[in-house]
């Protein structure tokens, strides 16, 4: 008898893929959302149910008396959320799946490798508090009331439609057009940077394991290119030759985008390498023909020159660069003088 999953999105640069490799494990897998798919289809053996997730009687309506082996919502980032999910799905799920983030891990980074064991703390972005917080939820409802939890903690995760920057398309249409781009600190630090189909192959396997109950995983990628690496990986894929990378300490980009240099100083300015030997020991085959850098930066790229509508650019962002680099590339000619 197939495994019976609920997936709450279904429809996002993760969950999507998620989807299908499940489909593809011939697990029996239902989609509640409210009913928009957007430009990633969901297979047609799928089960689909509509509701929105934040209104708890629609939901239970279009429930009905279904339960299920797992149930995973992609679209919780606040403890208020989780607990509606308690509520919700208490004696109706075998396991629960919550998708933090390895952003809520200690930051700056002590010790590395990092392994589920470092410690959850990170006050300098409000996002990984608040996944920090349904965290500590979901482990005080699992110690108190048994409810089965399981939490995943992705790391930077694209598919082919997402380009994995601050700014976005704006950073491949600027180097396009021989304009510098801003690249954070020296751009020298290592950073995790994974696949989502490549995410999908463990993510999937811990579905339905009695051994993932309780338990926290983190699921990324083995490949860490630092930034300079992973910028002029993608102008290769854009047919760019010789990007101009302007390095500019993460500092000065929050003085100037509070929210961009939060992103920076709270994650992506720290070094991040991840030990996967906790999901690898529950699923064997996650690992195993994932997807390297170059090939994933082809398939976003070659997806943007086939699909125009999606190429948009960010004004705001676009405004930014062009203010930090006028600042900072004089500063690097008067020091090389």
């Amino acid at each position: 008898m197939s495994l019976k999953v609920l997936f709450i999105g279904g429809t996002g640069t993760i969950s999507a893929s998620c989807v299908r490799e499940a489909v593809r494990k011939g697990i029996d897998v239902t989609v509640l959302n409210r009913g928009t798919t957007g430009f990633r289809p969901i297979p047609d053996s799928v089960t689909r149910l509509t509701a929105d997730i934040a209104d708890p009687a629609a939901v239970r309506e279009a429930l009905g008396d279904r339960s299920f082996d797992a149930v995973v919502n992609w679209i919780n980032f606040e403890p208020a959320q989780v607990q509606r999910d308690i509520d919700l799905f208490d004696g109706r799920c075998g396991q629960y799946v919550f998708i933090s983030s390895a952003a809520a891990y200690r930051t700056p980074f002590e010790h590395r490798p990092i392994t589920e064991s470092t410690p959850l703390k990170n006050t300098l972005w409000r996002y990984a508090s608040s996944k920090i917080a349904c965290e500590d939820l979901l482990v005080k409802a699992y110690r108190e009331q048994d409810f089965p939890a399981t939490i995943v903690r992705p790391s930077l995760t694209y598919d082919e439609t997402i380009v994995p920057f601050d700014g976005g398309w704006t950073v491949i249409e600027r180097m396009r057009a021989g304009k510098p781009i801003v690249v954070h600190g020296d751009g020298t630090s290592p950073w995790t940077i994974t696949h989502a189909r490549d995410f999908a192959v463990g993510f999937t396997g811990l579905l339905g394991r009695d051994a993932a109950i309780g338990e926290a995983f983190h699921i990324t990628g083995d490949e860490a290119p630092t930034w300079n690496q992973i910028y002029r990986t993608f102008a290769e894929a854009a047919g760019v030759d010789d990007p101009k990378l302007v390095h500019v300490p993460s500092d000065a980009i929050e003085a100037v985008d509070d929210w961009w240099g939060a992103t920076l100083i709270s994650d992506k300015a720290n070094t991040l390498v991840f030990d996967n030997a906790k999901v690898r020991a529950l699923v064997p085959e996650f690992g195993q023909g994932t997807t390297p850098l170059k090939l994933g930066a082809r398939e976003i790229v070659a997806w943007f020159d086939s699909h125009p509508e999606h190429r948009g650019t960010d004004a705001r962002m676009d405004k930014v660069m062009d203010l930090l680099i006028e600042a900072y590339t004089p500063r690097k000619m008067e020091v090389m003088a």
